[in-house]
């Protein structure tokens, strides 16, 4: 349906629509706003069934990360009185100053879909920023929802762990640790047996490795300075509260950080400050304990990454390591860059940084047997989205500096094959009759198409020496300072075929974080089942919108309850397949309402929330999973 008004509507701020989803079911509505230069804004906004409400789309391209935030408060609300849905995320023109004609449409609709709508007119910009305004409670809560779990004071808070030791000890006096680890003298290891990996712990027993990613106290801080606004009743950052009171700076050229606004200055960590409130100055040694309780009863065998070591140690529980590798090596873009460009293994420097960052790694547990093994990096850019995305690598190398380390090394490899430029030339289907013609930087290197098949034989052998450079350097190192324990991969996210083929053959371990409803709709199975190597799933997730934080990560599900749904036919799934020998959750706790220092992310994720405490319903799920997945 196209709106157009008599005159164009000028010199405001937000176009407005009264409007009534007459469904029983929330409707998605997108809307395409035509300015009078022919610029255009676009939103998509899903309209809850209910009363008639207001929907109200900014004049001006937008998204939560201007507000310091991947994902925003969700919809409707009531502001002043009105029933608000706000698009959040608006995209297009920077900003229109009139508006021509409003198109409204429902995408892919299946079913006949009903809409009343009323007036609508354009006003100043108030919305916007009334939508974020005191949005946080004291507690780090979002002050406009309500679920089970939520606390109102901090009576109420320290009331509900105190119910939750009670079932610690009950479940303790249960003997409910069947799935912990047991102290012994030996490694852990892989080994296959009747056609199936698995993971061996020091006693000698299989185990199916059941972990939970950044368990750690210090995982509720989130930017406050210069939106003071969006907390209600923000402590002082005096007294008692200092602790928790803290500066940073996570400013940085990547594509995580790429527009996030209110990323640096002081922070406040609203999950410690909530163990302070309910254990005082020993918090973090009663958490500590705690939460080693609550892993073991649920079923957990092993901390995942960035996780607080000192839970597991000696109490029947795996830890992992992270080889942290940077210095002032050169580097790649690939185009994709999420946490930065891809390191180049074929810089020296590059080989010294490993070095050093394997020591650190491995200083004073290299002898530790509840050690599981070590992880280098996360999520490197292997690859970029799109079809084309797996040759990125190869394409961003050309494309670097001439004194590019990886560059030369590219060129080196070519002119071994072809010998003549023009031979190169002829093969790709690009007008080349001189190497120097490939050096300068900003080079254009051809995307590989049917008619010149060299181009992706070339870019895959490109591929495969850069990945083997890579994890050669990296397990290499790692077998000098440490012989005894697993090298787990890379945890990979976006990767090439080449990549995980030469962490297979380099690692004990090929680790994916796999942001999929179940393990082979996010990992080529068959594949790996061909390398032949034990596989770990290092992150896998499931988010709901309504338990406080707005986001509901790659992997989204309509509720609470179907998040313990998911959890169960996932590990279940992994479990099943020959090749998976573990997965560990992401993650222990809710991140932030207003998102977490690194990149603004502030998705459900938790099995516990801002306020530490349990969400009961899906912990019931994973404890029922965890139960079945540890079975021989």
């Amino acid at each position: 349906m196209r709106l157009t008004p008599p005159q164009p509507w000028r010199g405001a701020d937000e176009w407005r629509v009264r409007v009534q989803n007459a469904m029983p079911w929330a409707v998605t509505l997108s809307i395409d706003i035509e300015g009078t230069s022919g610029a255009h804004l676009t939103a998509t906004v899903g309209l809850p069934a209910g009363p008639a409400q207001t929907l109200v789309i900014p004049l001006h391209a937008t998204s939560p990360r201007a507000f310091g935030m991947q994902a925003g408060p969700p919809m409707a609300v009531e502001l002043d009185g009105r029933r608000i849905v706000l698009a959040t995320t608006v995209e297009g023109a920077p900003a229109l100053k009139a508006v021509r004609a409003v198109r409204l449409s429902i995408p892919a609709a299946q079913a006949e879909q009903v809409l009343l709508i009323g007036d609508a007119d354009v006003a100043p910009g108030v919305t916007l920023h009334d939508a974020y305004v005191g949005i946080v409670d004291r507690y780090g809560q979002y002050t406009r929802g309500r679920w089970p779990e939520k606390i109102d004071s901090d009576a109420a808070l320290r009331t509900a762990h105190a119910r939750e030791r009670a079932r610690l000890s009950d479940a303790a006096a249960r003997g409910n640790e069947d799935n912990a680890l047991t102290d012994a003298a030996g490694w852990f290891h892989t080994r296959k047996r009747d056609g199936r990996w698995q993971l061996v712990a020091p006693d000698g027993r299989p185990f199916f490795s059941l972990g939970v990613n950044a368990v750690v106290a210090d995982g509720g801080r989130s930017y406050v300075q210069g939106r003071e606004w969006m907390f209600t009743d923000l402590p002082p950052a005096k007294g008692p509260w200092h602790a928790f009171d803290g500066e940073g700076d996570s400013r940085r050229d990547t594509g995580a950080s790429r527009g996030l606004a209110y990323n640096h200055g002081r922070w406040f960590d609203f999950y410690a400050a909530n163990l302070y409130r309910v254990d005082g100055a020993d918090w973090r040694r009663a958490w500590r304990t705690r939460t080693r309780q609550r892993l073991v009863a649920w079923g957990f065998n092993t901390l995942g990454n960035w996780s607080d070591e000192a839970i597991a140690r000696g109490h029947g529980l795996a830890y992992t390591r992270s080889i942290n590798i940077a210095g002032d090596y050169a580097n790649v873009a690939t185009g994709y860059d999420w946490w930065g460009r891809m390191p180049d293994p074929f810089d020296p420097r590059f080989e010294a940084a490993t070095e050093h960052a394997v020591a650190a790694a491995t200083q004073g547990v290299r002898d530790d047997h509840w050690l599981l093994g070590y992880f280098a990096d996360n999520e490197l850019a292997w690859a970029a989205p799109g079809p084309q995305g797996r040759w990125a690598l190869a394409i961003g190398t050309l494309r670097g500096d001439p004194r590019s380390p990886a560059k030369q090394a590219f060129l080196a490899m070519l002119k071994r094959k072809y010998g003549d430029a023009l031979r190169l030339g002829v093969a790709w289907g690009i007008g080349v009759t001189r190497w120097e013609a490939l050096e300068p930087a900003g080079f254009q290197a051809p995307v590989p198409d049917e008619a010149h098949p060299a181009i992706a034989e070339d870019y895959s052998a490109w591929l495969r020496a850069y990945a083997e450079r890579y994890f050669r350097t990296v397990a290499q190192a790692l077998r000098r300072h440490d012989p005894h324990h697993l090298f787990l991969g890379g945890r990979f996210a976006v990767r090439t075929p080449e990549a995980v083929a030469a962490c297979a053959r380099w690692c004990d371990v090929i680790s994916i974080n796999v942001y999929a409803d179940l393990p082979q709709h996010g990992m080529d199975l068959d594949r790996l089942h061909q390398l032949d190597k034990p596989v770990l799933v290092s992150e896998f997730s499931f988010g709901s919108t309504d338990r406080g934080p707005f986001g509901a990560g790659p992997v989204p599900v309509w509720n609470e309850a179907q998040r313990g749904e998911a959890y169960a036919r996932f590990l279940a799934a992994a479990a099943a397949d020959p090749a998976i020998v573990g997965a560990h959750w992401f993650q222990y706790a809710d991140q932030p309402v207003t998102g977490r220092l690194l990149d603004g992310e502030n998705a459900h994720f938790g099995l516990v929330g801002i306020t530490d405490i349990p969400f009961g319903g899906f912990v019931s799920a994973v404890r029922g999973a965890n139960a079945t997945a540890s079975r021989p």
